[in-house]
């Protein structure tokens, strides 16, 4: 059985609720990763992605100009725009159980923990080329 833990990123980018926005959109630029963890030590408590930034920096109902755009990213942290105590997944569940919750719920992802201890992240992109590696495995089949 295909686990999470054979197809997932390990070790992912994290960020504390403290972290401010401007942070968190360079982490998330320079590791080319569209969620963040937010973790209190190795727990997660929260998980804050591109969209939760675009939404806090691109609402409807606040006119601003570039500058106090820098000073919304320098004074907004994660822990206003972060989705509080996501769904997480263990290391040792089926990664077929993982892309039907991921699924099932439009996640782009789910962050892996290992005893209540985040140990990764699955993402789309991890699915993705894991049902790309067995299409190539079975194509090279006789």
């Amino acid at each position: 059985m295909l686990t999470v833990a054979d197809i997932m990123t390990p070790n992912p980018a994290t960020v504390t609720r403290s972290t401010p926005l401007a942070e968190v959109m360079g982490l998330m630029k320079t590791r080319a990763c569209r969620q963040v963890p937010v973790v209190d030590g190795d727990t997660v408590i929260g998980i804050i992605t591109d969209r939760d930034v675009r939404l806090a920096m691109n609402s409807p109902f606040v006119l601003h100009e570039r500058k106090q755009d820098q000073a919304l990213l320098g004074s907004v942290t994660a822990e206003a725009c972060m989705t509080r105590d996501p769904m997480v997944i263990e290391a040792t569940t089926s990664a077929e159980r993982a892309a039907e919750l991921m699924n099932a719920y439009k996640f782009g992802s789910l962050p892996v923990v290992r005893e209540g201890r985040l140990v990764g992240i699955i993402t789309v992109s991890d699915i993705l080329r894991s049902y790309i590696d067995l299409l190539r495995e079975r194509a090279a089949q006789p």
